[in-house]
């Protein structure tokens, strides 16, 4: 059988589409490897962005004008292009959040108001402090048990301690990474998802990194809940999702209170909207969503399975490239990782490496990725982390190692 390959990218055709590549950074060509925290935006979603308020901006839902129906729309169809992209059962499990992190504060305040103290939240030692610190709030707050899954050395799951969690059936969710923001690990999703139902445990995956570099199917996955964050996905900063099974979420409490999310309201007693709008107080990211939905339409223009290919060509390449630096250690090593590649450098501080690889136009993270749990158990206090995009080149793998190269020898 013949395997069928999806394209190549024309990475240059791609980059003329994004207008801050361009840019230069101390007089160097800007060399952007920092998209893990927060891509960069193509034209066509700045421009719909732009459009929006420049020719039908109007709050939404509430008016019965033109302006207000045309935008209530345009914002609406958000919801279909997610539930496309995550192949959800249905639009109206699709809420709007302004992060992952609101996300997953929600689910941890409405669905976490339904468990009951001696349950327990299990999640792992790679997670960033967005699905850490809302289940410790749980925790304090409602007498509920967070279990931490061990990791291997090398960085993924450690497979006989998650199952050993779950053992007793007192696990009610499952919070957990699809991809590491740090390692670039991947999880399997659908076993942990599997074993978590056997153990009569819901599932969620924090989808912020994996969402970007693959396709994602909530249905195939057998998740419960599945979030991930607009800003890295091309897309705006101040929107994010929330997908939940519609059961579920009908059974959780609102997470604020206020206008839009309300059936009707006195003195006396509220009801509240029908999901998703019983979780969606106030006034919405109404020109976030209408980018979000542009962001969604051209990565699907551009294809997952070429932006998949391209992103594990560029970690190979990376991998390669930095072994070749004295010094330097790559820190996770698992079989399934994505384009988040972070290291050390002997005798150099992380940002001492970043800020002498600003100098040569080079952006990376540096820090401890607000994953400090995950430093304390790799054995570091911070690390370096160059990632991709579908922007990003081979050339720019190379200007990194080249630069590291030279930043070594400042150490040396």
């Amino acid at each position: 059988m013949t395997m069928i390959r999806p394209a190549p990218l024309d990475v240059e055709r791609i980059r003329a589409e994004f207008p801050i590549l361009s840019e230069t950074v101390h007089g160097k060509p800007l060399v952007f490897l920092d998209s893990a925290a927060s891509s960069m935006k193509p034209t066509a979603v700045i421009d719909a962005m732009a459009d929006t308020m420049r020719k039908q901006y109007a709050n939404v839902h509430r008016g019965l004008h033109w302006m207000s129906e045309r935008t209530t729309d345009a914002y609406e169809s958000t919801r279909d292009a997610v539930a496309r992209l995550m192949n959800a059962p249905s639009r109206d499990e699709i809420v709007f959040a302004k992060n992952s992190t609101e996300a997953i504060n929600l689910l941890a305040h409405s669905y976490g108001s339904l468990m009951q103290p001696g349950q327990a939240v299990l999640i792992t030692e790679m997670e960033h402090h967005a699905n850490i610190v809302p289940w410790q709030m749980l925790r304090d707050r409602a007498g509920i048990e967070l279990r931490i899954a061990r990791i291997t050395d090398a960085g993924e799951l450690d497979w006989a301690d998650y199952e050993s969690k779950l053992a007793d059936g007192r696990v009610a969710l499952v919070a957990m990474t699809h991809m590491s923001n740090v390692l670039g690990t991947y999880t399997p999703a659908a076993r942990i998802a599997a074993a978590a139902h056997a153990a009569g445990a819901k599932v969620m995956f924090d989808g912020s990194q994996a969402i970007v570099h693959r396709r994602v199917d909530v249905q195939a996955l057998d998740a419960d809940f599945y979030v991930f964050t607009g800003h890295k996905l091309y897309g705006p900063t101040g929107i994010g999702v929330l997908w939940g099974r519609m059961a579920l979420l009908d059974a959780m409490p609102p997470f604020m209170g206020g206008g839009d999310m309300i059936g009707s309201v006195s003195f006396e007693k509220t009801t509240w909207a029908r999901v998703p709008h019983k979780f969606e107080a106030g006034t919405p990211p109404i020109v976030e969503a209408i980018g979000l939905k542009r962001a969604i339409e051209w990565v699907e223009a551009v294809g997952y399975d070429a932006i998949a290919a391209h992103e594990a060509a560029l970690t190979e390449h990376a991998l390669a490239r930095l072994a070749d630096v004295k010094g330097l250690r790559v820190i996770g090593q698992a079989q399934d990782r994505g384009g988040v590649v972070s290291f050390t450098l002997d005798g150099a501080h992380a940002h001492d490496v970043a800020t002498l690889l600003d100098r040569n136009g080079v952006a990376v993270r540096a820090g401890n990725h607000c994953a400090e749990p995950l430093m304390r158990r790799l054995g570091v206090d911070s690390t370096a982390r160059a990632s991709f995009g579908v922007y990003t080149t081979l050339g720019e793998i190379d200007v990194l190692a080249d630069t590291l190269e030279r930043v070594r020898e400042f150490f040396a």
